[in-house]
């Protein structure tokens, strides 16, 4: 797998070889085949939508504050066993 900054080099390049073909192409081909240049680089690449991250910082909120309730009763019940001193 490519690092990321080879990845867009190289993806910069083709499409560098797109416009400046020598035998010049409609946009609407430019703009089809760059597309689908970059969606093949960014399949190549570890990326998440928009809606699973969303997803996945819904959830890491709640564990976050379930966590939080759950050391707070901990912290209680360390309260109850430790003997107070008199």
């Amino acid at each position: 797998m490519l690092a990321p900054k080879d990845l867009l080099d190289a993806l910069s390049g083709h499409a560098a070889r797109l416009m400046s073909g020598d035998t010049p192409l409609p946009k609407s081909e430019i703009e089809s085949q760059l597309k689908a240049l970059l969606q093949n680089g960014f399949s190549k690449l570890d990326l998440v939508s928009r809606e699973e991250f969303d997803s996945q910082m819904v959830v890491l909120a709640r564990t976050r504050a379930r966590l939080e309730s759950l050391e707070a009763k901990v912290a209680e019940l360390e309260a109850r066993l430790t003997p107070t001193a008199e």
